[in-house]
Protein backbone atom coordinates (compact mmCIF):
# COMPACT_ATOMS: atom_id res chain seq x y z
CA UNK A 1 0.00 0.00 0.00
CA UNK A 2 1.31 3.13 -0.88
CA UNK A 3 -0.82 5.10 1.46
CA UNK A 4 -2.54 7.11 -1.19
CA UNK A 5 -5.78 6.92 -3.21
CA UNK A 6 -5.03 4.91 -6.38
CA UNK A 7 -7.02 5.26 -9.05
CA UNK A 8 -8.52 2.60 -11.58
CA UNK A 9 -6.92 0.26 -13.79
CA UNK A 10 -7.20 1.49 -17.65
CA UNK A 11 -7.82 -1.86 -18.81
CA UNK A 12 -10.66 -2.41 -16.01
CA UNK A 13 -14.14 -3.10 -18.25
CA UNK A 14 -16.51 -0.85 -17.13
CA UNK A 15 -20.01 -1.07 -17.42
CA UNK A 16 -21.92 2.83 -18.70
CA UNK A 17 -25.47 4.21 -18.10
CA UNK A 18 -27.60 2.82 -21.56
CA UNK A 19 -28.73 6.43 -21.70
CA UNK A 20 -27.16 10.17 -21.79
CA UNK A 21 -29.84 10.97 -19.57
CA UNK A 22 -28.69 8.95 -17.04
CA UNK A 23 -25.93 11.12 -16.42
CA UNK A 24 -27.53 14.64 -16.15
CA UNK A 25 -28.93 15.11 -12.85
CA UNK A 26 -32.82 16.07 -11.88
CA UNK A 27 -31.31 19.57 -10.90
CA UNK A 28 -28.68 20.36 -13.41
CA UNK A 29 -29.06 23.60 -14.87
CA UNK A 30 -29.24 22.34 -18.46
CA UNK A 31 -32.71 20.33 -17.32
CA UNK A 32 -33.91 24.39 -17.12
CA UNK A 33 -32.29 25.48 -20.61
CA UNK A 34 -33.82 22.84 -22.42
CA UNK A 35 -36.96 23.12 -21.03
CA UNK A 36 -37.03 27.29 -21.75
CA UNK A 37 -35.67 27.32 -25.07
CA UNK A 38 -38.26 24.45 -26.48
CA UNK A 39 -41.47 26.19 -24.56
CA UNK A 40 -40.27 29.55 -26.16
CA UNK A 41 -42.11 30.69 -29.13
CA UNK A 42 -38.96 32.26 -31.48
CA UNK A 43 -40.93 32.40 -34.53
CA UNK A 44 -41.72 36.01 -33.66
CA UNK A 45 -37.85 37.05 -32.18
CA UNK A 46 -36.07 37.58 -35.90
CA UNK A 47 -34.95 33.60 -36.00
CA UNK A 48 -35.27 31.78 -39.52
CA UNK A 49 -37.10 29.40 -38.34
CA UNK A 50 -37.79 27.89 -41.75
CA UNK A 51 -34.99 24.98 -43.64
CA UNK A 52 -33.63 25.99 -47.34
CA UNK A 53 -35.48 23.84 -49.68
CA UNK A 54 -31.88 23.43 -51.38
CA UNK A 55 -28.41 23.02 -50.10
CA UNK A 56 -27.23 21.11 -47.40
CA UNK A 57 -29.80 21.16 -44.15
CA UNK A 58 -28.52 23.59 -41.38
CA UNK A 59 -28.98 23.77 -37.74
CA UNK A 60 -32.03 24.69 -36.19
CA UNK A 61 -32.09 28.26 -34.06
CA UNK A 62 -33.36 26.13 -30.57
CA UNK A 63 -30.32 24.16 -30.87
CA UNK A 64 -27.39 27.21 -31.45
CA UNK A 65 -29.32 29.00 -29.08
CA UNK A 66 -29.01 26.15 -26.66
CA UNK A 67 -25.34 25.73 -26.96
CA UNK A 68 -24.94 29.85 -27.25
CA UNK A 69 -27.18 29.97 -23.31
CA UNK A 70 -25.17 27.11 -22.34
CA UNK A 71 -21.52 28.76 -22.93
CA UNK A 72 -22.97 31.97 -21.19
CA UNK A 73 -23.86 29.80 -18.08
CA UNK A 74 -20.51 28.40 -18.03
CA UNK A 75 -18.09 31.15 -18.79
CA UNK A 76 -17.38 29.76 -22.30
CA UNK A 77 -17.07 32.81 -24.89
CA UNK A 78 -14.82 31.54 -27.62
CA UNK A 79 -16.77 29.93 -30.45
CA UNK A 80 -13.72 27.48 -30.71
CA UNK A 81 -13.83 26.39 -27.33
CA UNK A 82 -17.51 25.65 -27.70
CA UNK A 83 -16.50 23.45 -30.80
CA UNK A 84 -14.87 21.54 -28.59
CA UNK A 85 -17.37 21.14 -25.80
CA UNK A 86 -19.79 20.23 -27.92
CA UNK A 87 -17.35 17.26 -29.01
CA UNK A 88 -16.62 16.19 -25.59
CA UNK A 89 -18.50 17.33 -22.99
CA UNK A 90 -21.67 15.36 -21.88
CA UNK A 91 -23.80 17.84 -20.52
CA UNK A 92 -23.45 19.52 -24.13
CA UNK A 93 -24.05 15.74 -25.66
CA UNK A 94 -27.27 15.56 -23.55
CA UNK A 95 -28.57 19.14 -24.18
CA UNK A 96 -27.93 19.24 -28.29
CA UNK A 97 -28.45 15.48 -28.68
CA UNK A 98 -25.22 14.96 -29.85
CA UNK A 99 -24.73 17.49 -32.56
CA UNK A 100 -21.16 19.24 -32.51
CA UNK A 101 -21.48 22.82 -34.55
CA UNK A 102 -18.22 23.67 -36.08
CA UNK A 103 -16.88 27.31 -34.78
CA UNK A 104 -17.79 29.11 -37.94
CA UNK A 105 -21.21 28.33 -37.57
CA UNK A 106 -21.43 29.35 -33.62
CA UNK A 107 -19.43 32.79 -34.57
CA UNK A 108 -22.29 33.74 -37.27
CA UNK A 109 -25.22 32.58 -35.16
CA UNK A 110 -24.30 34.98 -32.64
CA UNK A 111 -22.96 37.39 -35.55
CA UNK A 112 -26.46 37.62 -37.42
CA UNK A 113 -28.84 37.17 -34.88
CA UNK A 114 -27.50 39.39 -31.80
CA UNK A 115 -31.28 41.45 -31.63
CA UNK A 116 -33.24 38.00 -31.36
CA UNK A 117 -30.53 36.86 -28.54
CA UNK A 118 -31.45 40.11 -26.53
CA UNK A 119 -35.21 39.59 -27.30
CA UNK A 120 -34.86 35.83 -25.73
CA UNK A 121 -33.03 37.63 -22.41
CA UNK A 122 -36.07 39.83 -22.22
CA UNK A 123 -38.39 36.80 -22.68
CA UNK A 124 -36.47 35.05 -19.45
CA UNK A 125 -37.12 38.36 -17.80
CA UNK A 126 -40.61 38.24 -18.11
CA UNK A 127 -41.07 34.31 -17.09
CA UNK A 128 -38.93 35.56 -13.86
CA UNK A 129 -41.61 38.38 -13.23
CA UNK A 130 -44.05 35.52 -13.59
CA UNK A 131 -42.91 33.66 -11.27
CA UNK A 132 -42.72 36.61 -8.59
CA UNK A 133 -38.85 36.33 -8.36
CA UNK A 134 -38.75 40.47 -8.75
CA UNK A 135 -41.40 41.04 -5.81
CA UNK A 136 -38.61 42.99 -3.83
CA UNK A 137 -37.78 45.56 -6.57
CA UNK A 138 -34.19 46.02 -5.69
CA UNK A 139 -31.18 45.98 -8.27
CA UNK A 140 -27.94 46.58 -7.95
CA UNK A 141 -26.07 48.55 -10.90
CA UNK A 142 -21.93 48.39 -12.08
CA UNK A 143 -20.46 48.51 -15.01
CA UNK A 144 -17.46 46.33 -16.57
CA UNK A 145 -15.07 46.86 -19.05
CA UNK A 146 -15.01 44.31 -21.39
CA UNK A 147 -12.19 44.01 -24.00
CA UNK A 148 -12.52 44.99 -27.53
CA UNK A 149 -10.40 43.27 -30.53
CA UNK A 150 -9.07 46.80 -31.01
CA UNK A 151 -5.97 47.25 -30.43
CA UNK A 152 -4.54 50.14 -28.10
CA UNK A 153 -2.13 51.00 -31.40
CA UNK A 154 -4.95 51.10 -33.85
CA UNK A 155 -7.03 53.97 -31.23
CA UNK A 156 -6.23 57.36 -31.72
CA UNK A 157 -7.12 60.21 -29.04
CA UNK A 158 -5.76 63.70 -29.31
CA UNK A 159 -2.98 62.77 -26.91
CA UNK A 160 -1.78 59.65 -28.42
CA UNK A 161 -1.44 61.51 -31.85
CA UNK A 162 0.48 64.47 -30.44
CA UNK A 163 3.00 62.06 -28.49
CA UNK A 164 3.07 59.71 -31.56
CA UNK A 165 3.94 62.48 -33.60
CA UNK A 166 6.52 63.82 -31.05
CA UNK A 167 8.09 60.34 -31.40
CA UNK A 168 8.21 60.30 -34.99
CA UNK A 169 9.93 64.21 -35.09
CA UNK A 170 12.49 63.32 -32.38
CA UNK A 171 13.13 59.80 -34.69
CA UNK A 172 14.22 61.89 -37.54
CA UNK A 173 16.25 64.35 -35.60
CA UNK A 174 18.24 61.66 -33.90
CA UNK A 175 18.79 59.86 -37.14
CA UNK A 176 20.03 63.24 -38.81
CA UNK A 177 21.93 63.56 -36.06
CA UNK A 178 23.70 59.99 -36.88
CA UNK A 179 23.73 61.03 -40.37
CA UNK A 180 26.09 64.36 -40.04
CA UNK A 181 29.05 61.69 -38.84
CA UNK A 182 29.18 59.55 -41.42
CA UNK A 183 29.14 62.08 -43.99
CA UNK A 184 32.33 63.35 -42.62
CA UNK A 185 33.78 59.65 -43.32
CA UNK A 186 34.42 58.74 -47.10
CA UNK A 187 34.37 54.99 -46.65
CA UNK A 188 32.00 52.38 -48.00
CA UNK A 189 30.13 51.54 -44.80
CA UNK A 190 29.67 55.32 -44.25
CA UNK A 191 27.90 55.13 -47.19
CA UNK A 192 25.98 52.14 -46.77
CA UNK A 193 24.92 53.63 -42.92
CA UNK A 194 23.65 56.66 -44.32
CA UNK A 195 21.65 54.70 -47.02
CA UNK A 196 20.37 52.85 -44.33
CA UNK A 197 19.32 56.37 -42.21
CA UNK A 198 17.86 57.75 -45.54
CA UNK A 199 15.31 54.89 -45.49
CA UNK A 200 14.54 54.78 -42.32
CA UNK A 201 13.81 58.60 -42.55
CA UNK A 202 11.26 58.34 -45.35
CA UNK A 203 9.42 55.77 -43.98
CA UNK A 204 9.25 58.34 -41.16
CA UNK A 205 7.89 60.70 -42.85
CA UNK A 206 5.43 58.12 -44.49
CA UNK A 207 4.37 57.44 -41.21
CA UNK A 208 3.69 61.07 -40.15
CA UNK A 209 1.67 61.55 -43.55
CA UNK A 210 -0.29 58.72 -42.70
CA UNK A 211 -0.82 60.29 -38.95
CA UNK A 212 -1.77 63.72 -40.14
CA UNK A 213 -4.63 61.97 -42.09
CA UNK A 214 -5.74 60.02 -39.77
CA UNK A 215 -5.78 62.89 -37.00
CA UNK A 216 -8.34 65.06 -39.25
CA UNK A 217 -10.36 61.83 -39.00
CA UNK A 218 -10.18 61.78 -35.35
CA UNK A 219 -10.91 65.44 -34.82
CA UNK A 220 -13.72 65.40 -37.36
CA UNK A 221 -15.27 62.70 -34.39
CA UNK A 222 -17.83 63.73 -31.96
CA UNK A 223 -15.98 62.90 -29.27
CA UNK A 224 -12.23 62.98 -31.35
CA UNK A 225 -11.46 59.51 -31.06
CA UNK A 226 -11.63 56.91 -33.41
CA UNK A 227 -10.96 52.95 -33.44
CA UNK A 228 -9.70 51.47 -37.05
CA UNK A 229 -10.57 47.74 -36.27
CA UNK A 230 -13.60 48.25 -34.03
CA UNK A 231 -15.59 51.71 -34.60
CA UNK A 232 -17.36 51.35 -31.84
CA UNK A 233 -14.30 50.77 -29.11
CA UNK A 234 -12.85 53.72 -26.90
CA UNK A 235 -10.38 54.13 -24.74
CA UNK A 236 -10.81 53.58 -22.09
CA UNK A 237 -9.03 53.94 -17.85
CA UNK A 238 -9.02 51.20 -15.81
CA UNK A 239 -7.87 51.03 -12.03
CA UNK A 240 -4.40 50.52 -12.47
CA UNK A 241 -2.69 53.95 -12.42
CA UNK A 242 -1.55 54.88 -16.16
CA UNK A 243 -3.05 51.53 -17.94
CA UNK A 244 -5.94 51.84 -19.95
CA UNK A 245 -7.69 49.47 -22.46
CA UNK A 246 -10.03 49.62 -25.68
CA UNK A 247 -12.92 48.22 -25.39
CA UNK A 248 -16.69 49.23 -24.14
CA UNK A 249 -18.77 49.48 -21.02
CA UNK A 250 -21.20 47.01 -20.45
CA UNK A 251 -23.86 48.25 -17.74
CA UNK A 252 -25.69 45.78 -15.64
CA UNK A 253 -28.43 45.66 -12.99
CA UNK A 254 -28.47 42.81 -10.95
CA UNK A 255 -31.77 41.76 -8.64
CA UNK A 256 -29.97 41.52 -5.14
CA UNK A 257 -31.87 38.53 -4.05
CA UNK A 258 -32.12 36.24 -6.40
CA UNK A 259 -28.50 37.80 -8.47
CA UNK A 260 -30.67 37.25 -12.15
CA UNK A 261 -29.51 40.11 -14.40
CA UNK A 262 -32.52 42.22 -15.12
CA UNK A 263 -31.38 44.88 -17.42
CA UNK A 264 -27.99 45.22 -19.79
CA UNK A 265 -26.47 47.26 -22.45
CA UNK A 266 -23.36 47.83 -23.93
CA UNK A 267 -21.99 51.76 -23.84
CA UNK A 268 -18.64 53.39 -25.21
CA UNK A 269 -18.44 55.97 -22.14
CA UNK A 270 -15.39 55.06 -20.16
CA UNK A 271 -17.37 56.29 -16.61
CA UNK A 272 -20.34 55.27 -15.13
CA UNK A 273 -21.37 58.87 -14.24
CA UNK A 274 -24.44 59.28 -16.73
CA UNK A 275 -25.70 55.79 -16.33
CA UNK A 276 -27.14 55.84 -13.41
CA UNK A 277 -30.83 56.69 -14.34
CA UNK A 278 -30.95 55.09 -17.61
CA UNK A 279 -30.19 52.08 -16.46
CA UNK A 280 -32.61 52.19 -13.53
CA UNK A 281 -35.10 53.04 -15.74
CA UNK A 282 -34.56 50.23 -17.82
CA UNK A 283 -34.94 47.72 -14.29
CA UNK A 284 -37.58 49.65 -13.73
CA UNK A 285 -39.79 48.53 -16.75
CA UNK A 286 -38.21 44.88 -16.82
CA UNK A 287 -39.36 44.48 -13.48
CA UNK A 288 -42.84 45.97 -14.00
CA UNK A 289 -42.80 47.97 -10.65
CA UNK A 290 -43.69 51.85 -9.90
CA UNK A 291 -41.34 52.31 -7.30
CA UNK A 292 -37.50 50.47 -7.30
CA UNK A 293 -34.88 51.03 -4.56
CA UNK A 294 -31.06 50.57 -6.60
CA UNK A 295 -27.85 50.25 -5.26
CA UNK A 296 -24.64 51.45 -6.76
CA UNK A 297 -21.07 52.37 -6.19
CA UNK A 298 -19.59 56.04 -6.02
CA UNK A 299 -19.03 55.93 -9.68
CA UNK A 300 -22.82 56.27 -10.31
CA UNK A 301 -22.72 59.55 -7.69
CA UNK A 302 -23.90 62.37 -9.93
CA UNK A 303 -26.49 65.18 -8.99
CA UNK A 304 -28.25 65.79 -12.14
CA UNK A 305 -28.65 61.57 -12.13
CA UNK A 306 -30.14 62.18 -8.57
CA UNK A 307 -32.35 64.10 -9.05
CA UNK A 308 -33.63 62.28 -12.76
CA UNK A 309 -33.91 59.06 -9.99
CA UNK A 310 -36.08 60.63 -7.59
CA UNK A 311 -39.06 61.93 -10.27
CA UNK A 312 -39.10 58.59 -11.45
CA UNK A 313 -39.62 57.25 -8.15
CA UNK A 314 -36.40 55.26 -7.61
CA UNK A 315 -34.63 55.28 -4.59
CA UNK A 316 -30.93 55.17 -4.83
CA UNK A 317 -28.50 53.78 -2.32
CA UNK A 318 -25.01 54.93 -2.62
CA UNK A 319 -21.98 56.91 -0.95
CA UNK A 320 -20.87 59.77 -1.73
CA UNK A 321 -17.29 60.89 -3.18
CA UNK A 322 -15.31 62.72 -0.71
CA UNK A 323 -13.03 64.91 -3.01
CA UNK A 324 -11.98 67.99 -0.95
CA UNK A 325 -8.79 68.35 0.61
CA UNK A 326 -9.39 70.32 3.34
CA UNK A 327 -9.34 67.22 5.90
CA UNK A 328 -5.63 66.40 4.71
CA UNK A 329 -4.92 70.18 6.12
CA UNK A 330 -6.76 69.56 9.03
CA UNK A 331 -9.69 71.94 8.33
CA UNK A 332 -13.52 70.59 8.15
CA UNK A 333 -15.29 69.62 4.98
CA UNK A 334 -18.38 70.93 3.34
CA UNK A 335 -20.02 67.28 5.01
CA UNK A 336 -19.66 68.88 8.32
CA UNK A 337 -21.70 72.13 8.08
CA UNK A 338 -25.61 71.58 8.93
CA UNK A 339 -28.21 73.02 6.50
CA UNK A 340 -31.08 74.54 8.19
CA UNK A 341 -33.99 74.70 5.70
CA UNK A 342 -36.79 76.79 7.87
CA UNK A 343 -33.89 79.48 8.53
CA UNK A 344 -32.11 79.20 4.98
CA UNK A 345 -28.41 79.10 7.20
CA UNK A 346 -25.96 76.55 7.76
CA UNK A 347 -24.63 75.69 11.18
CA UNK A 348 -20.63 75.20 11.47
CA UNK A 349 -19.05 72.23 13.99
CA UNK A 350 -18.03 74.93 16.58
CA UNK A 351 -22.25 76.02 16.49
CA UNK A 352 -21.86 79.12 14.87
CA UNK A 353 -24.61 80.01 12.14
CA UNK A 354 -23.84 81.16 8.53
CA UNK A 355 -26.48 82.95 7.66
CA UNK A 356 -27.09 84.14 3.92
CA UNK A 357 -25.35 87.55 2.47
CA UNK A 358 -25.99 87.43 -0.78
CA UNK A 359 -25.65 85.37 -4.28
CA UNK A 360 -23.38 86.01 -7.37
CA UNK A 361 -22.43 84.18 -10.90
CA UNK A 362 -19.71 82.55 -12.28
Amino acid sequence: MSGFIEGESRTQATLFPESLDDYISEENAVRVIDVFIDDLDISGLGFKTESNETGRPGYHPTTMLKLYVYGYLNRIQSSRRLEREAQRNVELMWLLGRLAPDFKTIADFRKHNGPAIRLVCREFVMLCRKLNLFVEAFVAIDGSKFKAVNNRDRNFTRAKMKRRLQQIDESIERYLGQMASPDRQASAAATDKTQRLEDKIAKLKQEMVRLKKLEARMLAAPDQQISLTDPDARSMATSGRGTGMVGYNVQTAVDTKHHLIVAHEVTNAGHDRTQLHHMAQQAQGAIGCDALAVVADRGYFSGTELLACAQSSITVYLPKPQTSGNIKQGRFSKRDFIYDADQDEYQCPAGERLIWRFETEE
